[in-house]
């Protein structure tokens, strides 16, 4: 299985090198790097000047850093670009004897030692899925230091949760029930990852198969579903965090860019339009594509997130 992992890592490697002929990228579109940071072996992607303003890329479930791997390149010539595995996920280790505690404030925090031990102060956070409760837990306790938001399908309202969301919403509020677990369980499952990267695509044919399979074989490590169970469970505890987030928006306007990909049936298009509420001046497009809208609609999402960022002078 640690064999598969590695092949697909580098199967993914070759895609971005044919990628870079095609698009004039560099040919090294990225670096990766590892730190002990928390007690857990930390990995990320980076690229860019440090020098220049900062965009950290939050991933969501049920994927890593690598779901990134061709936004990168496109916005590391102005922008100095970090992308996290949290962990759990990707290629973060956690020792077994750390006894990581898998909540969604737990990893905020790790991830907020992680920026403090690269010294970024300031940085505009991408946040998509997981990547909004782990994105908005850091503006919480750091609000001077977010310059800017893109939300892609990260939701912090009521009204962005769709049909898809059941199997989740129903396990951590029946989290003894056999039938409610065995569904969650499912989403762990190789076709419950897939449905998640195919659904609302324009084209799922086009969607490079080896980022599904990747996260697959990454969440079918021995020990992982249970960390993936913990998350599911914890998950409540962002809707009670909802008012807190919004409440940030709305005192601190940050430049705002939802870019939302409409045919997602777990983060639904009501909860991008709903920043409005809070951030009147917030951009919300609205995209034809699902929840990895990145995989279909790349080069559009990144010229929307430059654009976005050249006029608002970040």
């Amino acid at each position: 299985m640690q064999l598969f992992s590695v092949l697909c890592f580098i199967v993914s490697y070759l895609n971005i090198l044919t990628a870079a002929r095609v698009t004039n990228m560099p040919q090294d579109p990225f670096t990766v790097h590892n730190a002990s940071i928390d007690g857990v072996n930390l990995f990320w992607r980076e690229a860019g000047e440090p020098a220049n303003p900062t965009i950290l890329l939050l991933h969501g479930y049920p994927s890593s850093s690598h779901q990134y791997r061709d936004l990168i390149p496109l916005l590391s010539p102005k922008y100095h670009v970090l992308a996290p595995d949290y962990p759990g996920f990707g290629f973060t280790d956690v020792p077994a004897s750390r006894n990581y505690s898998y909540t969604f404030d737990n990893i905020a925090g790790t991830i907020s030692q992680w920026l403090n031990h690269l010294n970024v102060k300031k940085m505009s956070i991408y946040v998509f899925d997981y990547g909004a409760p782990v994105g908005f837990r850091l503006a919480l306790k750091n609000p001077d230091s977010i310059t800017a938001i893109i939300s892609q399908n990260g939701n912090a309202y009521d009204e962005g949760i769709g049909p898809g969301f059941a199997p989740l919403s129903n396990y951590f509020n029946n989290a003894s029930d056999a039938l409610a677990e065995f569904t969650a369980r499912g989403l762990n499952t190789a076709a419950g990852v897939r449905f998640q990267y195919v659904t609302g695509a324009q084209d799922p044919s086009a969607i490079d198969p080896v980022s599904y399979t990747l996260d697959t074989t990454l969440l079918q490590r021995e020990g992982n579903e249970d960390i993936q169970l913990a998350l599911f469970r914890d998950y409540k505890t962002n809707f009670g965090m909802y008012a807190q987030w919004q409440a940030y928006l709305k005192e601190r306007q940050p430049p705002l860019l939802a870019i939302w990909g409409r045919n997602d049936l777990i983060f639904i298009p009501p909860g991008a339009e709903a920043f409005k509420r809070d951030v009147p001046n917030a951009q919300v497009q609205l995209i034809d594509a699902g929840h990895f809208a990145l995989e279909t609609n790349l080069v559009q999402i990144a010229e929307a997130i430059l654009g976005f960022l050249q006029r608002k002078g970040v």
